[in-house]
């Protein structure tokens, strides 16, 4: 996954990027034109009257709300909130991300590097598992020689980092849902949670899981993972934002119900949580 630097500086990264940032008055005058014919305004003309002026008026009302300190943070949460429902309500698992040929892939050495804390959390490649809890019909932990064992995905897709960068990479692995099949997962179920060595974690809708883009990866230019891009496991889901796409992957869990305050990382910082793309 990337996530953003831990400077002061607005975080950014796959796991971590944002960015935030922020009109004359006409002169009054008098008018020349003719004066019309006094006319009578009827119940309904005010009605209509009333709804113009109000649509016209509400971008001055909203930018005068975000002027007062108390409201400031309850309408950012509340646009965040509207705008993941209706990313949500607008993605489709059959909508495929762009892919690219390999003309277009960067070089591996200037793929870029991007970690909320540290590079390496140094997990144990060797006894490494990763432990699937929730709603399967088979929890429990799980070897990579068991993930490796599902059919392997090759693709060229752009990764786009929130920090402001993005780079078309070659990523391999397993889908995510031939994954949740072999361990009895609730397809029905809303949503999934991982948690990372580094301490990370995150959480996605189910249908951008089961999106046939979303891997399991495990392998980046055909080679197995790096430690800095993520080994043993990351995701790579080329419809979200790099932060979405966590690394060091320890823990899945199936679940209808996100834990409080555990929907991302990032997210439980005032990040979209859909980070759609």
């Amino acid at each position: 996954m990337d996530r953003p630097p831990t400077d002061s500086s607005p975080p950014a990264d796959e796991r971590g990027e944002a960015t935030k940032s922020p009109a004359p008055r006409p002169a009054s005058g008098h008018s020349s034109a003719p004066s019309s014919p006094i006319t009578r305004v009827t119940e309904s003309d005010l009605r209509r009257f009333n709804r113009r002026e109000l649509l016209k008026l509400s971008p001055v009302l909203l930018a005068g709300a975000f002027a007062i300190k108390g409201l400031r943070e309850p309408l950012l949460a509340a646009g965040l909130r509207l705008s993941d429902w209706a990313s949500g309500k607008y993605f489709r698992k059959s909508r495929l991300a762009p892919t690219f040929s390999s003309s277009d892939v960067v070089a591996l050495e200037n793929f870029p590097y991007n970690g909320y804390d540290v590079i390496d959390p140094g997990v144990d490649l060797e006894k490494w598992t990763l432990s699937v809890e929730g709603l399967v019909r088979k929890p429990g932990s799980y070897s990579l020689a068991q993930i490796r064992s599902l059919p392997k995905v090759e693709q060229n897709v752009r990764h786009i980092c929130v920090e402001g960068w993005d780079a078309i990479g070659s990523f391999g692995g397993a889908r995510a849902g031939e994954f949740l099949d072999l361990v009895g997962a609730d397809r029905t179920a809303s949503f999934l949670e991982v948690e990372c060595a580094d301490d990370y974690y995150e959480s996605y809708d189910m249908d951008s899981v089961l999106q046939p883009q979303t891997l399991l990866c495990y392998e980046m230019y055909g080679i197995p993972l790096n430690r800095g891009h993520g080994a043993p496991l990351r995701l790579n889901m080329p419809t979200k934002l790099g932060y979405k796409q966590a690394k060091y992957l320890v823990r899945l869990r199936v679940t209808n119900v996100l834990r409080p305050e555990k929907r991302g990382y990032w997210e439980d910082q005032g990040y979209s949580w859909f980070a759609g793309i």
